[in-house]
């Protein structure tokens, strides 16, 4: 027999094996496509369409054309326009948009000489704040200077002369003067409501949860696919052990390991990277306890039925990539193509870098964060329900 027929047989055995398990058969072609699908369209473009509010409490050419180059700039997507200045920043402490930008009462008062416009700016978003602020400066440098060549021309009009005469130029140099004045008469006020927040800082809450996320789903592919292609797991149900028995010892496990390595993280991300953690150390642990249930769970749910320790890994990639980039460790949610977006409020993990972000970065209290905190308990219960009604024993 030929070496290269023995090679074909190889290869003819592998595809066949292949064959019998459609789940990892799947995976191997879905998780390709998927990955170039987030790469081509979810991490290769700018950060645009940013939701924002903006504040109008004037009426005026003015006004309108400021109105104008704020919602014709792609950086922006202004989701409204109030005249209330509490409810717009009320939607910048909710997270239903990062910035506020508030044009003044006397806006559009010709007798005003300056004019104060505030960005209010959830600076907890790092990479938008970089976006948002030299967009809003260059817009409002644009406005200056119309409206101070508009003011300009009228004061010209109105001494009814262009004589280049020695009064007339001196005239001219109090309109050079007042043209100066003008060109500073719009002047923007940036208000970080969270103080100025690094890249690093913006980006270990999310590490934290991502971590937990991979190592406690990667994790039970070993705990509970591995130990049934060894056949531990069957030798284990010969006793008399119930399928809950089991999956609760193997959570217990789980966390207490997970856990250690999350707290090891945050006290390495505090000492060598000056991180701060504004709520507490104590909630942020909390939520990387639910953080870790939840993913657990999920490694249970997928592990339920899966026969070896390889198909558990093809199947678990296309999922743990996928919401790795879409649930916003790395870019803003806001920012990516709106079929990612839908996908990213699917995923656990979108709530639990919300809730790790609003604790750490805005110091926010648990009860602040319910929302996301119930949403994850509601995914932990699903994803446990259905892995005890699906584990096969037999398997």
């Amino acid at each position: 027999m030929s070496e290269l027929k023995k090679i074909w047989w190889m290869i003819k055995k592998d595809l066949l094996s292949l064959k019998r398990h459609p789940g990892r058969l799947v995976s191997i072609i879905a998780f390709p496509i998927i990955m170039i699908l987030l790469f081509g369209y979810g991490m290769g473009g700018e950060l645009t369409d940013l939701p924002v509010a903006v504040v109008s409490q004037s009426d005026g050419n003015l006004t309108d054309a400021t109105l104008d180059a704020i919602k014709t700039n792609e950086v922006y997507k202004v989701v409204e326009v109030t005249d209330d200045i509490d409810d717009a920043k009320s939607m910048v402490d909710r997270g239903d948009v990062k910035a506020a930008i508030i044009l003044p009462a006397d806006y559009d008062d010709d007798e005003s000489s300056s004019k104060a416009v505030t960005l209010y700016l959830d600076s907890s978003d790092q990479m938008a704040s970089q976006i948002i602020i030299p967009s809003t400066q260059g817009i409002f440098s644009k406005i200056s200077a119309m409206y101070s060549n508009t003011q300009n021309m009228n004061l010209a009009s109105s001494q009814g002369t262009v004589q280049l005469t020695q009064q007339q130029a001196s005239m001219n140099q109090t309109s050079f003067n007042t043209l100066n004045q003008f060109s500073e008469a719009v002047s923007l006020h940036i208000n970080k409501i969270y103080g100025t927040i690094k890249y690093i800082d913006f980006l270990v809450p999310a590490i934290l949860g991502m971590t937990v996320m991979m190592s406690c789903m990667m994790g039970m592919g070993s705990s509970i696919a591995g130990e049934r292609e060894t056949g531990e797991l069957p030798r284990l149900f010969m006793t008399p052990t119930s399928v809950a028995t089991v999956v609760g010892g193997k959570i217990a496990a789980k966390l207490v390991i997970e856990l250690g390595r999350a707290l090891i993280l945050l006290i390495l991300a505090i000492l060598l990277f000056n991180v701060t953690v504004k709520g507490g150390i104590v909630q942020t642990f909390i939520l990387l306890l639910i953080g870790a249930l939840c993913f657990v769970g999920f490694g249970i749910m997928l592990s339920a039925r899966t026969a070896t320790q390889e198909d558990y890994t093809q199947m678990v990639m296309p999922f743990c990539m996928p919401m790795m980039f879409v649930s916003g460790v790395f870019y803003p949610i806001e920012t990516m193509p709106w079929i990612f977006q839908k996908i990213a409020y699917i995923f656990p993990l979108t709530y639990l870098n919300d809730a790790m972000r609003g604790v750490m970065l805005k110091g926010q209290s648990l009860g602040d964060v319910w929302i996301d905190i119930v949403i994850l308990l509601g995914f932990t219960l699903l994803f446990f329900i259905i892995g005890v009604k699906t584990f096969n024993r037999d398997v």
